[in-house]
């Protein structure tokens, strides 16, 4: 993938898939997309071309990453690691506690990246975090890990 900047524009990315198909996306300041995808026989000619609203771009770009899959799943990478947000119910054992007290490295090897709290997000929150019911906890860790560590959160 490049970026290339389009002064009074926006932004152009483009990117050469496995098949060699070249495609190329132009973020206009304006918010819109236009959506440029080019010929086999000859890359520098376009097949085609769509623009899109912004709203337009959001629904193909949730159809391209589906949360139904996975609606908490962030990423992941050749080494088995995935990155969730986990919402503490307000109802769990560990609203009120500090996050040292849930053991969630020790227990389960996820790290806590950040927690999301209204609209405000605490960055590598430590021992002493106080979690309140209804935060969002980015946890980052296996499969196993990231699954043990949402059924600790979820304990009432």
């Amino acid at each position: 993938m490049s970026s290339t900047p389009l002064p009074g524009i926006g932004v152009r990315y483009d990117l050469t898939t496995r098949e060699q198909r070249r495609l190329s996306v132009v973020a206009h300041r304006d918010g819109t997309r236009t959506l440029s995808a080019y010929r086999t026989d000859d890359p520098d000619a376009c097949a085609m071309s769509v623009r899109l609203t912004s709203g337009e771009a959001e629904t193909v770009i949730d159809a391209l990453m589906p949360t139904h899959h996975s609606p908490n799943l962030l990423s992941t990478t050749e080494l088995g690691l995935v990155a969730e947000r986990i919402e503490l119910p307000s109802v769990s054992h560990w609203n009120g506690r500090l996050l040292g007290e849930t053991r969630m490295r020790t227990e389960t090897g996820v790290s806590i990246v950040a927690v999301l709290r209204r609209a405000e997000a605490f960055p590598s929150p430590g021992p002493d975090f106080r979690l309140a019911g209804g935060d969002t906890l980015i946890v980052i860790g296996t499969r196993e890990g990231v699954d043990a560590a949402a059924a600790i959160l979820g304990r009432e």
